[in-house]
């Protein structure tokens, strides 16, 4: 059934659809038939890009990552907001996008 839906499928979305495609066929199948998989891609991608965001707030706040550490010293902030980041893709890639419990 054609859809006139446009979906904004980033990163996180397009690695689960290849993730659900090889290890979960049957249900890609089921969501392809009817006519949800863009939709259910589209939520998965924004709530994995919600979670590394909160979790780059929340690692930020743990170990002290201010904006006054970003004005005294801006390559030591850019260095751990780096380092936070990748940690928290690396969680929500490993839990969540490569997880295999099925999202609803």
């Amino acid at each position: 059934v054609p859809d006139d839906m446009v979906y904004n499928i980033g990163k996180y979305g397009r690695l689960y659809s290849i993730f659900i495609k090889e290890n979960r066929p049957a249900f890609y199948s089921m969501k392809m038939l009817g006519g949800t998989w863009l939709a259910y891609l589209e939520e998965i991608d924004t709530s994995a890009k919600e979670m590394v965001d909160r979790l780059i707030k929340d690692m930020a706040v743990k170990q002290g990552i201010t904006e006054e550490l970003k004005v005294k010293d801006q390559m030591a902030w850019v260095g751990a907001m780096n380092n936070i980041r990748h940690s928290a893709e690396e969680f929500v890639l490993r839990d969540f996008v490569y997880s295999m419990e099925v999202r609803k």
